[in-house]
């Protein structure tokens, strides 16, 4: 297998959407680099003939001169997330604790190339984590053999896909798991198990459509919509904060929630509790006890029968979405994986 090769980002190119030049939104993102402090690298590899946009984290005092080997994490995004939301935050607050660390967008995503736009393919995000262990593997400073990945939301769902198989992975953690599979196939707590063949119908038609050279289709981006709020109040909590998140207090112009409806024709035959037997490295899985999502987490821990070593953390008060930017959880969430992460890398 080719080897994947970064090429660092002139940082004199960046055109940030915003007040930050890095396109950060997170809070106590970093402003720039400073010698000796936790700097941000963005980078760009080829995955598979795509151009995959990434930020690598390096820690205080990090010199890729210098002989220091550093263990490494691979963080993955939410659906409809880019790197530069909570992936990022989680990314720098592990680079304070001595980590190298990587957050990239998905292919077809972000920043990242890929077209059509917009395609969620569990195969390919299970491939991005993948392409991102690649290269953190022979970034400069790291030790390939101390290397984890925490996977957030949708990532935490195809984290454990990919750790299943990737034993380069020692350690594992899923915050806010969401199972993307089970949610497209059944709907949120199984509220659209009627309707299944319907959408089926819709995404086959949907496919025909795009190899035939016609319109892609796309499913109805939640953003886009004018909610009172009176309607976000009737919504679970998961959706009422994520309108919130992604479309107010951390707004990134690449984060959008539409999606190809032909990508249904993956996304309905993909559940990330499946094979869980095969992870038999340590499992960390963190979620909020307020989280409408808990079940997602539930039920892929209990099957993860193959490793001797599991725990699942709940982040007392938190909804799903809180335990993304509300200090409280993230500190919470960023001492259990220093101390996980610690004891097994």
């Amino acid at each position: 297998m080719e080897k994947r090769v970064a090429q660092e980002v002139d940082l004199s190119t960046i055109k940030s959407p915003n007040k930050n030049p890095f396109g950060l939104v997170y809070q106590g993102a970093i402003t720039r680099n400073v010698p000796g402090q936790v700097n941000i690298h963005p980078i760009t590899y080829d995955l598979n003939g795509i151009k995959i946009s990434a930020n690598v984290y390096t820690p205080a005092g990090y010199d890729k001169a210098s002989s220091k080997k550093y263990p490494a994490l691979v963080v993955a995004h939410p659906n409809g997330g880019v790197k530069e939301q909570v992936a990022g935050l989680y990314a720098q607050r592990m680079a304070e604790k001595g980590y190298i660390t990587i957050a990239a967008d998905a292919s077809f995503q972000g920043a990242s190339g890929g077209f059509p736009r917009n395609v969620d393919k569990p195969a390919y995000r299970t491939e991005d984590i993948h392409g991102m262990a690649d290269v953190l593997s022979s970034y400069p400073g790291v030790d390939a053999e101390r290397l984890a990945v925490l996977g957030i939301c949708g990532g935490g769902g195809y984290t454990l896909k990919a750790a299943q198989t990737d034993k380069r992975f020692k350690a594992v953690a899923t915050l806010s798991m969401f199972n993307s599979g089970i949610v497209r196939r059944n709907g949120f707590m199984d509220s659209q198990k009627d309707t299944i063949q319907q959408r089926l119908q819709q995404a086959s038609a949907a496919r025909a459509q795009e190899v035939a050279g016609g319109e892609v289709q796309y499913t109805p981006d939640m953003l886009d919509m004018d909610l009172s709020e009176e309607q976000l109040a009737k919504m679970p909590s998961l959706y009422r904060d994520g309108y919130e998140y992604y479309g107010k207090t951390h707004a990134h112009p690449n984060s959008m929630f539409r999606y190809t409806v032909s990508s249904n024709l993956d996304l309905f035959r993909f559940d990330a509790a499946n094979n869980m037997d095969l992870i038999n490295q340590p499992l960390l899985m963190m979620a909020g006890s307020n989280a409408d999502t808990f079940y997602m987490t539930e039920q892929a821990f209990a099957a993860a029968t193959g490793t001797n070593d599991k725990e699942l953390f709940l982040l007392q008060g938190a909804t799903h979405i809180q335990t993304y930017w509300m200090p409280q959880y993230v500190n919470q969430a960023i001492d259990k994986l220093t101390a996980f992460y610690g004891k097994h890398l």
